[in-house]
């Protein structure tokens, strides 16, 4: 059932028309396809900043960011999902910032169980990178219906064709270019509407807002740069390629094109009013007893990442949250389902990067963020009163496992409050072994163990080191029964540990050791995927 579908019997007047114009999405890219630049891009065209920075830009001259922690600034990388909310044409976004390098996979992979839709940006020269494809299955297995950005056309670049070719090849996606490119590299001229058929002209500023002109102008143009051969690509483009269809968009089976330059500031207003003519509201969400239609009277919502630290000086602690249904005030009161306790919300916020405000109201799907100190947890879920839960918020088993090395050993009690928040947070995985052996940290990937010993010292103030472990998988345990896996867990005392959640884990030496394992307890579960779940405690 669609949103429109949904019963309308008790709907607070007014939760419709504001629900619909909501648009919560998410970028997705390969590691430097121009997915924060397009950001700050997004931003600028928005309204919701006066001047947009380069990556590595620094000071005075980049006023808001998407990346805000020290690690982002100095590798020009993003390695947290950053949350920013504006307005344009009438409509509110939400725009999750994810990071492209795969090592935060399990950061990117949460945030979308919290959009509508996504971005998918492409390198105009590299076509289809293997990042790139993994997000795109991972939006596909969830239906997120997918708008294209083919960045950087004033570059070097393939033939726009073929570029179109690989993404209906490779990802299986009809493609249904909505503007087309006048050229690329040095002779990139602008962008074809090919509905309306007038021309965008990238000037020498690249300010995105004038130098359209009709189509009748444009042989002149096309002929004072010796590009005449481009009139037939415009043709066959129009002729040749699929019309858009806003069912099939919505189905996931068709992406709607857009061709620019992020950097130079090109083809991002065609984008943002793309995703507001396209873009679906929010959408229902499935909880565990029910489906969540998103213009009920009553809030509900899911926590689907924690940050702290945001603001070192006061040591804050924030749950973004995404809306599903109803209306969120501030000062109200709201059933934390896990611990089946009363939580006041005096003091929601939206967020832009790392600036904030309080938001008096929000609606279904909104992103805003709840300041607490421990309470909320990834997959937590509040709601008005009913006992639900909102499923698909995961967590991955580690690829790497490590001991971790404290320099200082008179601090250990705080390294292990660090780690227990940092856990929490998603920023890495604690095992903690039930013989009383010492705690295993697990990581994705590589990249996040710099991460975890940049923020444990910037932010803790605790030097430490890594050491190998006998370990190298990790797998939770299940069974159809308490007896079944409490017997299991005494047989296996010495390689087993408590995750955060204090959920059961199987410490394997090596993909022998662990199959030899699941060959022996036929009935347990062995998985490398948990499916964060707030609990009643």
């Amino acid at each position: 059932m669609t949103v429109t579908d949904a019963p309308t019997e008790g709907n607070i007047p007014g939760i419709e028309a504001q629900v619909a114009r909501r648009r919560t999405f998410a970028i997705i890219s390969h590691p430097d396809a121009g997915k924060t630049t397009l950001t700050e891009k997004l931003l600028l065209f928005g309204g919701a900043i006066q001047l947009a920075g380069q990556v590595r830009a620094r000071g005075e001259r980049r006023r808001t960011r998407s990346d805000w922690m020290a690690i982002e600034r100095d590798r020009g990388i993003s390695v947290v999902t950053s949350v920013m909310t504006f307005e344009y044409d009438g409509r509110v976004f939400n725009l999750l910032d994810t990071p492209g390098h795969e090592d935060f996979s399990e950061d990117t992979y949460r945030t979308l169980t919290a959009v509508d839709s996504a971005v998918m940006v492409i390198d105009a020269a590299k076509g289809i990178e293997d990042r790139t494809r993994k997000l795109f299955e991972v939006c596909r297995l969830r239906d997120i219906p997918i708008v294209t950005f083919i960045n950087k056309m004033d570059r070097e670049t393939r033939d726009p064709f073929e570029v179109l070719d690989e993404i209906e090849k490779t990802l299986a996606l009809d493609t249904a270019p909505i503007t087309w490119p006048i050229g690329g590299g040095r002779d990139f001229l602008g962008t074809y509407d090919l509905a309306d058929r007038t021309v965008r002209l990238m000037n020498a500023s690249g300010d995105d807002h004038t130098d359209t002109i009709t189509d009748a102008e444009l042989d002149g143009v096309l002929e004072s740069r010796h590009l005449g051969h481009i009139r037939e690509e415009l043709e066959l483009a129009r002729d040749g390629c699929h019309p858009f269809d806003l069912e099939a968009f919505r189905a996931g089976s068709l992406t709607p094109v857009f061709w620019g330059s992020a950097l130079r500031n090109f083809g991002i207003k065609d984008l943002l009013d793309g995703l507001a003519a396209f873009a679906p509201p929010p959408r229902d969400q499935a909880a565990d007893t029910r489906l969540v239609h998103a213009t009920e009277d009553k809030m509900t919502a899911f926590v689907f990442k924690i940050q702290a630290n945001m603001d070192p000086n006061h040591r804050d602690r924030i749950a973004f949250v995404r809306l599903c249904s109803g209306k969120l005030s501030r000062g109200m009161k709201a059933k934390h389902v896990r611990s089946a306790k009363t939580m006041s919300l005096h003091t929601p916020q939206f967020f832009f990067a790392q600036e904030r405000q309080l938001a008096d109201e929000a609606y279904a799907g909104d992103v805003v963020g709840i300041p607490n100190h421990g309470t909320l947890r990834i997959g937590d879920t509040l709601t008005e009163g009913e006992t639900i839960t909102f499923v698909g918020v995961p967590s991955f088993a580690p690829e790497i496992l490590r001991r971790v090395r404290l320099e200082d050993a008179m601090k250990a009690k705080k390294l292990k409050q660090a780690l227990q928040e940092l856990a929490e947070e998603g920023v890495v995985q604690v095992f903690r072994p039930v013989d009383g052996s010492p705690a295993l940290v697990g990581f994705v990937g590589a990249l996040q163990l710099d991460v975890l010993q940049n923020r444990l010292a910037a932010e803790y103030g605790l030097t430490v080191g890594f050491e190998p472990s006998q370990y190298s998988l990790a797998r939770w345990v299940a069974a159809d029964t308490p007896r079944d896996l409490d017997e299991f867990l005494a047989a296996n005392r010495s390689a087993t540990a408590d995750d955060v959640d204090g959920d059961p884990v199987l410490l394997s030496t090596s993909t022998y050791a662990l199959n030899y394992v699941r060959d022996k307890w036929p009935k347990h579960r062995f998985t490398a995927i948990k499916e964060v779940q707030a609990r009643s405690g």
